[in-house]
């Protein structure tokens, strides 16, 4: 094999000679050099990494990068506890003020809360290598923009209600169901619990029974649709029941007479029929009850016996005067009203 000459320093004879190295120790060292530079170079990261605690440059960017977002997901969550905060005072106001006062019921949380369950919406994120902190940020922000949708769509319902509110009270059931002339009636059996008249026991009364002849008539205590007018066999005989919206219902029994038909629509003072003892009734009564928002309520509540006699009997001429049948009887009223209708 050719040797390659290589000229070194000769310091006994102060002149550089040729010396020829073998190619083949050339290669190895070449080849020792090629191995051993990258085990150097793994022992310096391990020892700058697992020995001395050292970062390298892009990860301790990445980690000063993740610190700066874990601090803005920490304050949009302080940010959204004050949000939710707020808008929990709104929804309790409004479910126990705002909706209550127009005889509105409370929103569900389950309308709150809809769609975020069942399927993963947020697997998308799962791709992205987002991590729990992440996640939970992201639904809690999706619930509160559902739910301020809704509370949303809650005021404006009240908001226009507001606007009716001179139509809620026209509609309120508030004044006597008979002319409240002293000596013509006389207030039986009250709201709450009291002894069956006909198969004893105690029972929970519903109404008020208003005792007083028969024929006399009785009106509708608010405006409203009137949504039964039929016999009743389970004990109200003859009744009607008028929807006055806002989450109030009137309700007539055991009457004599019916002078209206379901789907009409009544206003205050206005005769729907007269006062009998039909259904399971021991005498000549009227039973009258108020139902809010699916509860009976005391219906002395809503009304004013006391009401003067010529205030009411002015309210019901001017029913009379409103209606285009005049006094016709109530039979061929009811045949008219179903024509028109």
């Amino acid at each position: 094999m050719p040797s390659m000459a290589k000229w070194v320093y000769n310091p006994e004879t102060l002149l550089y000679e040729p010396q020829n190295e073998p190619r083949r120790s050339k290669v190895l060292r070449v080849c020792v050099l090629v191995i051993i530079a990258p085990a150097l170079v793994w022992l310096y990261f391990w020892l700058y990494t697992s020995v001395f605690g050292f970062e390298l440059p892009k990860t301790a960017i990445l980690r000063r990068q993740n610190a700066r977002y874990q601090a803005k997901l920490e304050l949009l969550n302080r940010q959204m506890d004050l949000y939710e905060e707020s808008l929990q005072g709104i929804e309790e106001r409004d479910d126990h003020v705002y909706r209550s006062i127009y005889g509105l019921g409370d929103i569900p949380d389950k309308l709150k809360f809809s769609g975020f369950a069942g399927e993963n919406r947020y697997a998308y994120l799962d791709e992205y290598g987002a991590n729990a902190y992440l996640k939970s940020t992201i639904y809690r922000m999706d619930q509160l923009t559902k739910r301020s949708y809704v509370q949303s769509k809650s005021l404006d319902e009240v908001s226009q209600l507001a606007r009716d509110a001179g139509d809620m009270i026209a509609c309120v059931p508030s004044v006597p169901p008979i002319c409240p002339e002293p000596g013509r009636y006389h207030l039986s059996s009250p709201f709450g619990h009291r002894t069956d008249p006909v198969y004893g026991g105690s029972e929970n009364h519903s109404g008020q029974d208003i005792a007083t002849h028969r024929g006399n008539p009785v009106y509708a205590t608010g405006d409203g649709v009137v949504e039964v007018a039929e016999f009743n066999f389970r004990g109200y005989g003859n009744e009607v029941v008028i929807d006055h919206g806002y989450g109030y219902k009137s309700h007539y029994a055991h009457l004599n007479t019916i002078e209206v038909v379901p789907g009409m629509k009544v206003r205050r003072g206005e005769r729907i029929g007269s006062v009998g003892s039909s259904g399971k009734s021991t005498g000549c009564h009227l039973h009258y009850e108020v139902i809010y928002r699916g509860a009976f309520v005391n219906p002395m509540s809503y009304m004013d016996m006391e009401m003067p006699v010529s205030e009411f009997k002015a309210m019901v001429a001017g029913r009379e005067a409103e209606s285009p049948h005049g006094k016709r009887t109530s039979t061929s009223e009811i045949l008219n009203r179903r024509k028109t209708k």
